[in-house]
């Protein structure tokens, strides 16, 4: 019989009595995990084996956490919890709008965090990347996830950032029906990201800007003033 192992958490964080202490609980608590002290270290553990999670510090000597986190959205599909003394609720957007699954601030609780982990791998458990990645037309345009592009009439192809992926995805999944801020929300990032419902806002404004002819005057993805936004486009699954 195949044994059955618990979720590998990858913890990165230059402080070493916050990432210590943070892998004896996690393990106390059922999770596996590996320490890194820098981007550098996290890079390797990656190569040498494979993790469910990623907690990431943003700010570290050197490469800072960002620039994995954006990495790893793009190349991945690797969910990650970004750990962060930055409080600024632009910070939190970046973090978000990057393709971070959730943010927490230090000094944080580590039973919250515990509880978020395990939220996040909820969302996206181990086979997250073998999920739908059906290419589907629309509106004249091809959305490939797969790729993380939209691809135009002439045959060229723009790409997406994780968010704009996966957040394109969600609504084609419910062509012509509307879907509310806090659903979006939820499905991307879960309910503990609710206070920062502008990052759903400004992944649709970039939607917008790469999609439609005239983003000012959309009519792909269009706004239901007071309910949230809506598909307005058939849309037809292609092999």
């Amino acid at each position: 019989m195949t044994e059955v192992k618990e979720p590998k958490i990858l913890i990165v964080d230059d402080a070493r009595e916050i990432r210590e202490p943070l892998g004896v609980y996690l393990r106390r608590h059922g999770l596996r995990t590996r320490l890194a002290a820098n981007v550098g270290e996290a890079r390797r553990a990656l190569s040498e084996e494979p993790v469910h999670l990623v907690l990431l510090d943003v700010m570290m000597p050197g490469e800072d956490g960002l620039s994995l986190c954006r990495e790893l959205a793009a190349d991945r599909r690797l969910p990650v919890i970004l750990l962060t003394a930055r409080t600024r609720q632009e910070d939190r957007v970046t973090g978000l709008e990057l393709g971070a699954d959730d943010y927490v601030s230090k000094p944080f609780d580590p039973r919250e965090l515990l509880a978020r982990i395990r939220a996040v791998l909820r969302r996206a458990p181990p086979k997250k990347r073998d999920l739908i990645l059906m290419r589907r037309s629309f509106g004249g345009l091809i959305h490939d996830p797969d790729r993380r592009c939209v691809i135009l009439a002439d045959g060229n192809s723009i790409d997406l950032t994780s968010g704009e992926n996966r957040l394109l995805g969600l609504l084609l999944d419910q062509p012509g029906q509307v879907q509310s801020r806090a659903r979006l929300l939820d499905l991307l990032h879960g309910r503990e990201a609710r206070a920062y419902d502008r990052t759903v806002d400004n992944t649709i404004s970039r939607l917008r800007h790469k999609i439609e002819q005239d983003p000012k005057h959309p009519v792909l993805i269009v706004t239901e003033w007071g309910g949230g936004y809506r598909l307005a486009a058939e849309v037809e699954a292609l092999p």
